[in-house]
């Protein structure tokens, strides 16, 4: 057992020593000489690089503090403040350490080629994405339409109940859930359907040739006064719009406020077709006359 552990202490021995031979190899008096050289030539360079980083460092961490901050009272979309930021930090982070580079004396126009060609690289394989992000950050900062707006964009009609980085969620009357990307929504025009308080809601009423079209546009008003919900200002417009085939036409256009606009158009449908059944006016409907010959 004692010469088993005298080997063992033999051998470590013997490596101990085969490594500092190796590292005495290494550092040799020239090697350490010319070290020492160039520290002395390039030590405040070193020390002017060191401070660059430290001082950058310090200051790309308050201006990424101060755009979260800015763009947090903006209430900017959370996802956009983190992603954002990080970007900004990242990009300013690496102005800093090819300045820090610089100083120190290597040349970074090699290493500015490579990281712009990186970039390009990645761009280009990211296309779809990057441009969604685009659009992602122009909906969110201009806001054309917001959560719980109900929008025609992207060749969808329904309610927005999320605006992210890359798509815009919404949900369609019928309640499908609806993923539209945002390059898609601001690639084309946008209509926000229920960004005003109020919406002319367009109707129209046929009625006969043979009709008094006074009574018939003094019943339509009635029925309008008498629902609450039409507005009064703007007044409601009752026009004689067309003479049609078989009918005479009229738009019937009354304000409402936009939570009310289904509930006025289907209602009105109903109470029309009541009053004026009640008042004997007949609202016409294609007919066709059909002849039977007998034959001879």
């Amino acid at each position: 057992m004692a010469q088993e552990n005298t080997e063992a202490a033999t051998s470590a021995a013997k490596s101990a020593e085969s490594s500092n031979e190796g590292l005495m190899a290494f550092f040799t008096e020239e090697r350490v000489n010319s070290i020492v050289e160039w520290a002395a030539a390039n030590g405040l360079k070193i020390l002017a690089a060191i401070l660059i980083f430290v001082i950058g460092k310090w200051v790309v961490g308050k201006i990424r503090n101060g755009v979260k901050k800015t763009m947090e009272k903006k209430q900017v979309d959370p996802a956009l403040v983190s992603f954002g930021t990080s970007i900004l930090y990242y990009m300013l982070m690496i102005a800093v350490i090819l300045a820090a580079i610089q100083q120190v004396g290597f040349q970074t126009t090699s290493l500015v080629a490579i990281l712009g060609a990186a970039g390009l690289a990645v761009g280009l394989a990211l296309q779809g994405s990057l441009s969604n992000f685009a659009s992602g950050v122009l909906i969110i900062m201009f806001r054309p339409f917001r959560i719980g707006d109900v929008i025609d964009a992207g060749g969808h009609i329904g309610k927005v109940v999320e605006i992210g980085v890359l798509v815009t969620i919404m949900h369609s009357p019928d309640n499908k859930k609806i993923i539209v990307p945002n390059s898609s929504i601001m690639s084309g025009s946008i209509t926000n359907i229920t960004a005003n308080d109020t919406r002319r809601v367009d109707m129209s009423v046929g009625v006969s040739y043979s009709d008094d079209l006074d009574k018939v546009t003094n019943i339509i008003n009635d029925v309008l006064n008498a629902d609450e919900r039409v507005l009064k200002d703007p007044a409601p417009q009752v026009v004689v719009s067309a003479l049609a085939d078989s009918s005479v036409n009229f738009h019937v256009r009354p304000w409402t406020k936009k939570e009310d606009y289904w509930n006025v158009f289907f209602d009105f449908q109903k109470t029309i077709k009541q009053r004026l059944d009640s008042e004997g006016v007949s609202i016409p409907f294609p007919q066709r006359d059909v002849w039977m010959r007998k034959a001879d």
